[in-house]
C-alpha cells in the first residue's frame, strides 16, 4: 500500500481547491517525477512539464499560462523542510489538476517480472486509461515486483517502467508501442549503442539481463521471471546504467520555488 504525504485537487478554471479526485480513468494526462533530497530537487522536472503540456495539447486540454499554474500548484505543497524521496504524481483532465505525493520504494535486487496481457489505450501517452494496469499493481509490492506488459506475445513495458534487454553485449529496447519515460529518454541520449527490435516472450530466454527504468524504480535489474523459468544471468549492464544516472542525480539542480 502507498504511503502518501498529500492529495490534493485544484479545478483547472480558477485553481480552487476541491476534494481529491485521483483522475484515473478521466480524458487527460499525468506524470510522475522523483522528487529527492533537502533541499528538493526533481529529476528531469523540465522535460516532465514540457511533455505534459505538450501531450494535453493533443488532448485537447488547453489553458493559458497552463505551465506556470502547475508549478505554482507544485511550489505550493513542496517544502524546503522535508528529506524528500517520494513520488510527485499531477494528473489533468479538461477540469481538475490533481497533485499527490507517496514515499517511493527502493527495488530489491531479487527483484521479479511478473507476465500479462495487457493492451495500453494510446501507450504513447501518459494517458490517464490505467485502471487495468492499476489492477495489477495493487495487489503486488512494487520494491519486489512489477507486472511485465505483453501484447501480441512482445513485451513492450511494465505497469510502472520502461525495458531494456541485454545478449550478447548488446541492448535492446522494443520497437513500438510503448510509453517512452524520461528516464529511458536520459539513457538514450546517453548510450547510442541501443538496438530496437520486438521482444518476443518466446526469445526471452536468450536474454542476460533485463533492466527497468523509470521514475519510480530508477534502475533496477530484474532477477526472475517465473512463468518462463528465466533468471538473470549477469548484473555487468545494470551497473554500467546505475553509474550514469547517479551523473544524471549529481547533476539535477535545486528546484526553484
Amino acid at each position: 500500500m502507498a504511503t502518501f504525504l498529500l492529495k490534493k485537487s485544484y479545478q483547472l478554471k480558477d485553481l480552487k481547491e476541491i476534494k481529491f479526485q485521483d483522475l484515473w480513468g478521466h480524458h487527460g494526462i499525468f506524470t510522475t517525477m522523483w522528487i529527492f533530497g533537502n533541499p528538493p530537487r526533481i529529476l528531469f522536472f523540465n522535460n516532465h512539464i514540457r511533455n505534459l503540456i505538450t501531450s494535453l495539447t493533443k488532448y485537447k486540454i488547453k489553458k493559458n499560462f497552463l505551465r506556470k499554474h502547475i508549478i505554482k500548484i507544485i511550489n505550493n505543497n513542496l517544502s524546503k523542510k522535508i528529506n524528500y524521496n517520494h513520488l510527485l504524481r499531477i494528473a489533468i483532465d479538461k477540469k481538475i489538476i490533481s497533485i499527490s505525493l507517496r514515499k517511493r520504494l527502493s527495488p530489491k535486487l531479487d527483484f521479479r517480472l511478473k507476465l500479462v496481457k495487457l493492451k495500453r489505450n494510446k501507450p504513447e501517452y501518459k494517458n490517464l486509461n490505467y485502471k487495468k494496469i492499476l489492477f495489477h499493481l495493487k495487489k503486488i509490492d512494487n520494491s519486489k515486483l512489477d507486472i511485465g506488459i505483453v501484447n501480441k506475445g512482445k513485451v513492450l513495458e511494465t505497469g510502472t517502467s520502461n525495458l531494456l534487454f541485454i545478449k550478447n553485449k548488446k541492448i535492446f529496447t522494443p520497437k513500438k508501442n510503448f510509453y517512452r519515460g524520461h528516464t529511458y529518454k536520459y539513457f538514450r541520449s546517453k548510450m547510442k549503442n541501443i538496438y530496437t527490435r520486438d521482444i518476443f516472450v518466446k526469445d526471452l530466454k536468450k536474454y542476460d539481463e533485463i533492466i527497468l527504468l523509470g521514475s519510480g524504480k530508477g534502475v533496477a535489474s530484474v532477477k526472475t521471471i517465473d512463468e518462463i523459468n528465466w533468471k538473470r544471468k549477469s548484473l555487468k549492464y545494470y551497473k554500467i546504467f546505475l553509474d550514469y544516472y547517479k551523473i544524471a542525480i549529481k547533476k539535477c539542480d535545486i528546484h526553484k520555488f
